[in-house]
């Protein structure tokens, strides 16, 4: 609880995160990947929290508002609309919080496994990837950018709380 502590979260806010983050990725039997809630995955995930701690309180705050309190209690397509109706006006602190649940849940081994990747980082032992003709990029470095920034929402607020 000491780390849980550090992250700068509450009780009741790891509880929600909980609840929340076993919503977004449940458990599957079917292809034997563990749930965002299982406790290894929730510790890691309160760990990463970091400089997005206020735009994950902000989160938690409020769907628990949304919900009146009761997330868990409610059944599961409940918590999945309320979860997809926030997301869609969320802005930033939604974004932040998918993006340190999803973060975390891709970190574990056992989804790794799953997914039939190796357990590890990719350095110091890398991946070897076949050398092709680097000039076939020139036409697109030239091109001006036209891809969505990440780092901005719908609304073109940044999710790290800058402007």
């Amino acid at each position: 609880m000491d780390n849980k502590a550090k992250a700068g979260l509450s009780t009741t806010e790891i509880r929600d995160l909980r609840d929340i983050a076993g919503t977004m990725i449940p458990e599957s039997a079917t292809f034997g990947v563990p749930g965002a809630d299982d406790p290894a995955i929730l510790d890691d995930i309160v760990k990463s929290v970091g400089r997005d701690l206020p735009l994950v309180r902000e989160a938690l705050a409020a769907i628990a508002a949304r919900s009146a309190g009761a997330f868990a209690g409610l059944d599961r397509d409940g918590r999945e609309a309320l979860i997809n109706d926030y997301y869609a006006s969320g802005r930033a602190a939604a974004v932040t919080l998918g993006r340190v649940i999803v973060g975390a849940y891709y970190r574990d081994d056992r989804v790794l496994l799953a997914l039939g990747l190796e357990a590890r980082a990719p350095f110091p032992k890398g991946y070897t990837l076949e050398q092709g003709d680097w000039s076939l990029l020139d036409a697109v470095r030239k091109r001006a950018p036209f891809w969505r920034d990440d780092r901005t929402t719908l609304a073109g607020e940044r999710s790290d709380g800058r402007q």
